[in-house]
């Protein structure tokens, strides 16, 4: 009885290797914690730092000499602005119609009355492996009247297989009493869908949903490929591109100087302007991710068979 009323913690370290266990646990993840966190505050370290004085190295957590201007040098040029509303706009649009057609695809492929889905499951695994390559590809595209177009940035990349995948997979998980008590009441297969299958498969979509939303943030060698001649429709990921490419070209022994507002001459290197861009860049999707978190809890939750 008193082992009953003892406390949890005396129970949870009633023997010495439980409690080295434990405190090889923390000691493990706290370390993982410091690895995975370092690089990250490193970079932005450097590029708060002043650039002549990151080549001296030495820079680890905090920045030795405090300097805006870094940003100041990338922020100057007018096409950010415009480029990261087109790169916005890309990742919001590609990444909810790409997780709505991918879901619909995966929810097709797994019912048992379509004839074709072993065929056509093989059919798409099959481009997982083999491509027609990037010259075929910009012909396609070129064909398609879909260069200097926004929506070469959206429709080729609507469908993915791995994420087909992984919705699929999910959804074959499902249990099977759901849909066929829906389809007993008479619903069709589009409410089906939309009803049951989709709130069920939460924990998946928004998997999927932040593997979509990264790639076509980070994404710019299409921009390269399709709309490099149109401004307009530049992204941020290739504009911080072109300052990196113009600053490791530059003619004045890799450091490339600018006049600041306050008139001063300032330097900045590729190093330093590598570690903003990385910094920039990774901003937005470390502020919406945990976010996310939520959608993983409570689409765990959703649902359920009744008995």
């Amino acid at each position: 009885m008193s082992e009953m009323n003892a406390s949890p913690s005396k129970i949870r370290y009633s023997s010495l290797s439980d409690k080295l266990f434990d405190w090889f646990n923390i000691a493990f993840m706290i370390g993982l914690a410091i690895v995975t966190l370092y690089p990250f505050v490193n970079m932005a370290a450097v590029s708060f730092n002043d650039a002549n004085d990151s080549i001296r190295g030495g820079i680890y957590l905090f920045p030795r000499m405090w300097t805006l201007d870094n940003y100041n040098y990338i922020f100057k040029e007018a096409a950010i602005y415009q480029a990261t509303i087109i790169s916005v706009l890309r990742t919001l649009l590609g990444t909810v119609l790409s997780v709505f057609c991918t879901a619909m695809l995966a929810y097709t492929l797994t019912r048992p009355d379509y004839v074709l889905r072993k065929f056509m499951s093989m059919a798409f695994i099959f481009t997982m492996y083999f491509s027609g390559g990037l010259i075929p590809t910009y012909l396609l595209i070129r064909n398609l009247g879909l260069t200097n177009s926004f929506w070469v940035y959206i429709l080729p990349a609507v469908i993915g297989v791995f994420n087909m995948i992984v919705i699929r997979s999910f959804i074959e998980g499902l249990p099977e009493g759901l849909l066929e008590s829906a389809r007993i009441d008479g619903a069709s297969e589009f409410a089906t869908f939309f009803q049951i299958v989709l709130p069920l498969t939460v924990p998946a979509l928004a998997t999927v949903s932040l593997f979509v939303a990264v790639g076509q943030w980070n994404s710019w060698f299409d921009v390269f490929l399709y709309n490099s001649s149109n401004g307009k429709l530049s992204t941020l990921q290739y504009e911080l591109q072109k300052i990196l490419q113009t600053t490791n070209t530059s003619s004045t022994s890799a450091a490339d100087q600018f006049a600041s507002a306050q008139g001063n001459i300032t330097y900045v290197t590729p190093t330093s302007i590598r570690a903003t861009m990385t910094i920039i860049a990774s901003v937005p999707i470390v502020l919406v991710y945990p976010f996310l978190q939520k959608y993983f809890v409570k689409g765990l939750t959703v649902g359920g068979v009744k008995g």
